[in-house]
């Protein structure tokens, strides 16, 4: 099957030039389905609902995410949202031992950011480095996690993740691997690289949309720790209703309370489709297209942001405009969605699904925009 082919898969795409699944993804139609399909077991099936799937959806869901980033069947469990899955891995550990450094990026998504400078009050000591040379050089017996990204969110490069983890290990720290922006455009093998936890979302590449973010533990580590945030889900028999923990095995012991239900038949309708393609195939695609892209933007004079590398250039390109808000704002005006952040300027993120003529029509968009001078539109209701 053409890629082009998925196009019909997803509404949005009669409508736009979509080049932002780095952000959201476009939601397939089958996802909707899927949703009423959770509609239809609540009203009809009621509280026999929980036995009949939905109470296992996290560990279920987390499979077919362990199949996407090369992890072993039930060592991913399904949580709302990277926050929540690197929080369940902070209340492993202690923080207050001489073991409780936190060593990662500048770059980091600020979300983890704040979550890690959040834990200065448990005795954390934060170390934030500008690289990955930083990063393993600031690496020693005093660090505990070193929670990093795999794709830079701001301009989308691969960082060299191998020497930090060979580090990591050799001291005895845990890495914290944040997929976000990597699965379903770059191909990941968790098990390969031997991290100790990795964390990600449905949101971007995947397709899936919000609500549905996933936690992996290494198997050995899961045996063996004993996270501190946890509910109901996380106990050997909950249906026991027992006064006091005893922790499930594997997986589930990683989970909180009442799980998510509707975002997670939701999630599923993208996962199907980017594990029908191939990841491979996305990234060969994916490859080509945001090759392609820097070409055009350099035959156009703009600043290319992201890296040039093709083995460190994630599946967004980055492009630096004058007033590249209003650059933004145009273009999406023209039916061309994209997004900035702030000091880098404008993403592009083609997927599977997108074709080189949108990727040639946006550029040629910016690239007249940006020549007349681009103008933020009036608000609405003004004369």
């Amino acid at each position: 099957m053409e890629l082009r082919d998925y196009r019909e898969r997803f509404p949005i795409l009669a409508e736009t030039t979509y080049l932002i699944s780095h952000s959201l993804g476009p939601m397939p139609a089958e996802a909707a389905r899927r949703l009423a399909a959770y509609a239809n077991a609540w009203s009809t099936r009621g509280v026999r609902a929980w036995g009949e799937g939905w109470w296992d959806l996290p560990i279920t869901v987390g499979d077919q995410i362990a199949r996407l980033i090369g992890a072993p069947p039930g060592s991913t469990a399904m949580h709302q949202n990277v926050t929540i899955a690197e929080a369940v891995v902070l209340s492993c550990f202690d923080l207050h031992g001489e073991r409780r450094r936190i060593v990662y990026e500048e770059e980091n998504f600020p979300s983890v950011r704040y979550l890690q400078q959040a834990q200065r009050g448990r005795g954390a000591e934060i170390v934030v480095c500008r690289n990955e040379e930083e990063i393993v050089s600031a690496i020693d017996e005093r660090t505990l996690l070193v929670p990093i990204s795999h794709v830079i969110f701001k301009t989308g490069r691969i960082q060299d993740v191998e020497p930090i983890v060979e580090r990591a290990h050799e001291v005895g720290a845990h890495v914290v691997l944040d997929a976000y922006q990597s699965v379903g455009s770059v191909p990941l093998d968790v098990t390969a690289l031997d991290v100790d936890f990795a964390v990600g979302g449905s949101v971007k590449w995947l397709c899936g949309g919000p609500g549905a973010g996933w936690l992996y533990v290494r198997p050995d580590l899961a045996a063996t720790l004993e996270p501190t945030l946890v509910g109901w889900q996380a106990h050997a028999r909950p249906f026991g209703f027992e006064p006091e923990l005893e922790y499930a095995q594997g997986s589930w012991r990683f989970l909180t309370g009442t799980p998510n239900v509707p975002a997670l038949y939701a999630a599923t309708a993208g996962y199907d489709i980017v594990e029908e393609i191939g990841v491979d195939r996305i990234r060969e695609h994916s490859v080509r297209q945001t090759g392609l892209l820097v070409g055009l933007l350099d035959e156009a004079g703009l600043e290319v942001v992201s890296p040039r590398e093709t083995e460190r250039r994630g599946g967004s390109v980055v492009v630096r405009t004058p007033d590249f808000p209003a650059v933004h704002a145009e273009l999406e005006e023209r039916g061309i969605i994209c997004d900035f952040r702030p000091d880098v300027g404008l993403r592009l993120g083609p997927h599977f699904f997108n074709t080189d003529e949108e990727l040639e029509l946006a550029v040629s968009a910016i690239r007249e925009i940006v020549g007349r001078g681009a103008a933020m539109p009036a608000p609405a209701g003004s004369g």
